[in-house]
C-alpha cells in the first residue's frame, strides 16, 4: 500500500489489501476443505512453489524434489496463481498439494499465501523452489543444514557464491549492484538478494510483513534482516530455463521495480524499529 511516512493510507490500496484478504482467506478454505486432515498436518518440511502457466515445466519440477531431505519428510506445496493452462492438473498429477487462485496476483502474493499454508498446517520447514526448472533439488540439503544445526534462521543460495549458466550480463550486473545495496542498507554481507532456492522456518514468513505482490525477494530478504533472524548464505546453481519463458520482464522494468522494493522494504523496517 501507498501512503506518506505517517500519513494516510490510499482508499483505492485499502480496499486492493481488503481484497487480497478475501481471496487468501477464499483460497485457505478451499485448501483445507479439498485435502482436509493433509493439509492440516504436513510433514516437517513443506516446498512451496508459485507458478503461473508453467505447464509442461511444473511437472518435471515436482517429480525431480526428494520426498525428504536430511531426515525430514516432505510435502510438496504449489500456489497456482491464476493460470489459464494445465498447471493445476499436472501438479495434481506429479503428487502436489494444489492452491488453485483463481486471480493472477504475482509471485510475492503467492508465495505469501504458500507460507501461510505451510505454516497453518504445521511444517516447521519451508523452503522455496522456481517452478521453471532453473535451480538444482540436490542443493536443498546444503540449504537446510545450517536451520537444521540452529545455525541459522533463513539461508539463502547465492549464485555468485556458486555457479550461473545464464549469460545476460546485464542480469548479473543487476544482481551484485542490488547485492551491494541491501549489504549497505541493513550491515548483512548479501551477495545474491534475488535466489529463488532458500530455506527457512516457517515462523520466519509469520514474522515478517509481506505485502509485495511481486520482486518479493528482497522485502523477504530485508524483513528477516530487520526483524533479527539468522541469516546466511550457501553456494548455489541456477540453470537456463528450459520450458517456457520468464515473467521477470525487460531488465529495466525488473531493475526499476526490484530497487524500488528493496528502498521501500528498508524505510518500512527502519520506521518499524524506531517507532518501538
Amino acid at each position: 500500500m501507498t501512503s506518506s511516512p505517517g500519513g494516510p493510507v490510499d482508499p483505492a490500496d485499502a480496499a486492493d489489501a481488503v481484497d487480497d484478504d478475501a481471496i487468501d482467506v477464499a483460497a485457505v478454505s478451499a485448501f483445507a476443505t479439498q485435502y482436509g486432515a493433509r493439509a492440516a498436518s504436513l510433514p516437517p518440511l513443506a516446498i512451496v512453489i508459485a507458478a503461473f502457466n508453467e505447464q509442461g515445466a511444473i511437472g518435471p519440477v515436482l517429480e525431480a524434489l526428494p520426498q525428504s531431505v536430511s531426515g525430514q519428510d516432505v510435502a510438496k506445496i504449489v500456489v497456482s496463481d491464476g493460470s489459464v493452462d494445465d498447471t493445476v492438473k499436472e501438479a495434481d498429477a506429479a503428487g502436489a498439494l494444489v492452491c488453485d487462485v483463481p486471480v493472477n496476483r504475482g509471485q510475492g502474493a503467492a508465495l505469501r499465501l504458500g507460507y501461510r499454508l505451510a505454516r497453518e498446517g504445521g511444517a516447521h520447514y519451508i523452503v522455496t523452489t522456481d517452478a521453471d526448472g532453473q535451480y538444482n533439488p540436490a542443493e536443498i540439503a546444503s540449504l537446510l543444514a545450517p536451520i537444521l544445526a540452529g545455525e541459522a534462521d533463513f539461508v539463502s543460495g547465492s549464485r555468485t557464491r556458486g555457479s550461473e549458466e545464464t549469460k545476460d550480463p546485464v542480469r548479473k550486473l543487476g544482481v551484485r549492484a542490488f547485492a551491494l545495496m541491501i549489504s549497505m542498507l541493513t550491515g548483512q554481507r548479501i551477495t545474491d538478494p534475488s535466489f529463488g532456492l532458500r530455506a527457512m522456518r516457517a515462523e520466519v514468513t509469520g514474522a515478517v510483513k509481506l505485502a509485495q505482490p511481486q520482486y518479493q525477494a528482497a522485502e523477504l530478504l530485508i524483513g528477516v534482516i530487520a526483524h533479527g533472524y539468522k541469516v546466511t548464505e550457501r553456494p548455489a546453481t541456477i540453470h537456463k530455463r528450459q520450458v517456457g519463458k520468464s515473467k521477470k520482464g525487460h531488465n529495466l522494468f525488473y531493475g526499476l521495480h526490484f530497487a524500488n522494493v528493496v528502498m521501500g522494504t528498508w524505510w518500512r523496517e527502519r520506521r518499524r524499529r524506531t517507532a518501538r
